[in-house]
């Protein structure tokens, strides 16, 4: 993402082309790797809530086997990101892959009692972010210059772009045999695994033996960094408030498809809900990417940031499935304005020394507020009706983005943190770059990079 607050220093290599990016093959390996089984993940996720939803009849239970996956990042993410310094990057991405591929043939058993599925889903997850981890710093490490910058944007559009064509795809076969869908994934995982394996080169670990450091200790300073800095601690606070409201229509889509169709088919009219904020985000990070500059894209950061939220408040109306969708798409589209802003805004406050550790931190607060979000409403939306819940929790939602944006630091302090985040260095080896901290890093993997990817 780029830098929000002055134009970014060029770079003496130039601009980087697609055809620069994709001949160095490792890339292509990853970039492969990734689309397999994020695509694998969305069709896995829309089957699965299909599938809870069936046996149970709950919405509070189907929407926590949607927000399962983000379960492991309330219980260790930042200490599970650091495995991946620790070890080498190839062997993480690898192993992890082939734990998730023999955990979700597992999950695809028919007639599996509902608390043992969410426990294998929950052990699933477990492997996400030390191979969300890994794949950042890998990143850097493959391409250099400007080509890390088009890199991870390829990565973030090929993302969202998997997100849509996953859950339409997921939402289908759920509807005739979730067990399919389940296997899918399974094969998306093996698959990847093997591209890494092949396509990868076997790099040492980042970190040495002699510069590893007492694990609770490296999370405790990365929190301390991300919520000790006023501007950091702005910018963490914008972009989970963010992820709180922009969720919600995706995880509760299954139930509302089932209480209205709109004239849809209801497997039809769950994966229209699912893919519109997707859809609207890439459309958002193109177009307001293009149309503004650094310096503008700093002045309407928070006016998108009131926006996400208030564009999902005429839910309460109870509009078919189609306006919905479209409601979610302008929230998409919102919030992918903001996000590049917000993460390149991070990158520049940021002290070198502390990028792996604040990928952990802000991946983790991510994930647990989506999945808490999406937790919260399922449960409301078993009592009172889903676009009453929707449209309640958005309109919750302006509020505090006001309060937020009313309350961020003015453009002296901000120029402050971004020279002294320049001028600091740790007395710690610097870790790997990772996808948090890259300028064009995608809000769905991540600042801000765990914001969008770290959904996986």
């Amino acid at each position: 993402m780029e830098a929000t607050v002055s134009d970014e220093r060029p770079d003496p290599e130039g601009p980087a082309t697609f055809r620069e990016v994709f001949a160095q093959s490792e890339y292509r390996a990853v970039f492969s790797a990734s689309v397999l089984s994020w695509i694998g993940d969305y069709i896995a996720k829309a089957a699965v809530t299909v599938l809870v939803y069936r046996e149970t009849d709950s919405v509070a239970l189907s929407a926590a086997a949607f927000a399962i996956s983000y379960l492991p990042w309330l219980v260790g993410g930042p200490l599970l990101t650091t495995l991946a310094d620790r070890y080498r990057y190839r062997q993480v991405m690898v192993v992890c892959d082939l734990v998730r591929m023999a955990l979700m043939v597992l999950v695809a058993v028919p007639h599996l009692p509902v608390p043992a599925l969410l426990g294998l889903l929950f052990l699933t997850t477990l492997a996400n972010p030390p191979s969300q981890a890994a794949r950042s710093a890998l990143m850097p490490v493959i391409l250099t210059g400007d080509r890390v910058v088009l890199g991870l944007s390829l990565n973030a559009s090929a993302g969202q772009a998997a997100q849509v064509g996953g859950y339409l795809v997921g939402a289908a076969i759920a509807a005739v045999n979730p067990t399919a869908a389940l296997l899918i994934n399974a094969a998306t995982f093996g698959a990847s695994a093997m591209v890494v394996r092949l396509g990868v080169r076997d790099r040492p670990a980042a970190m040495t033996a002699a510069h590893r450091n007492h694990l609770l200790r490296e999370t405790a300073q990365g929190f301390r960094i991300v919520f000790g800095t006023p501007v950091l601690r702005a910018i963490a606070l914008l972009v989970f408030s963010a992820m709180l409201f922009s969720v919600v229509p995706e995880g509760l889509a299954a139930a509302w498809a089932g209480e209205r169709h709109g004239g849809l088919d209801a497997g039809l009219a769950q994966a229209v809900i699912m893919a519109a904020n997707p859809v609207g985000f890439i459309l958002g990070g193109l177009l307001i990417g293009r149309v503004f500059g650094p310096a503008r894209r700093l002045r309407v950061m928070r006016p998108l940031a009131v926006l996400a939220p208030l564009v999902l408040v005429p839910t309460l109306l109870d509009p078919p499935p189609q306006v919905v969708a479209l409601l979610a798409a302008g929230c998409g589209f919102a919030v992918a304005g903001l996000l590049p802003t917000a993460n390149g805004l991070f990158v520049r406050v940021l002290p070198d020394g502390y990028r792996a550790r604040a990928f952990g931190v802000m991946a983790t607060g991510v994930q647990v507020i989506q999945g808490a979000a999406v937790l919260i409403t399922g449960v409301l939306a078993d009592r009172f009706s889903v676009p009453l819940v929707v449209g309640v929790w958005s309109a919750a939602g302006v509020l505090l983005m006001l309060l937020i944006t009313l309350r961020w630091p003015d453009a002296a302090s901000v120029d402050a943190a971004v020279r002294a985040g320049g001028q600091a260095r740790t007395d710690e080896p610097a870790t790997r770059p990772s996808v948090v901290t890259q300028r064009s890093a995608p809000a769905q993997e991540g600042p801000a990079s765990g914001v969008t990817a770290a959904t996986r």
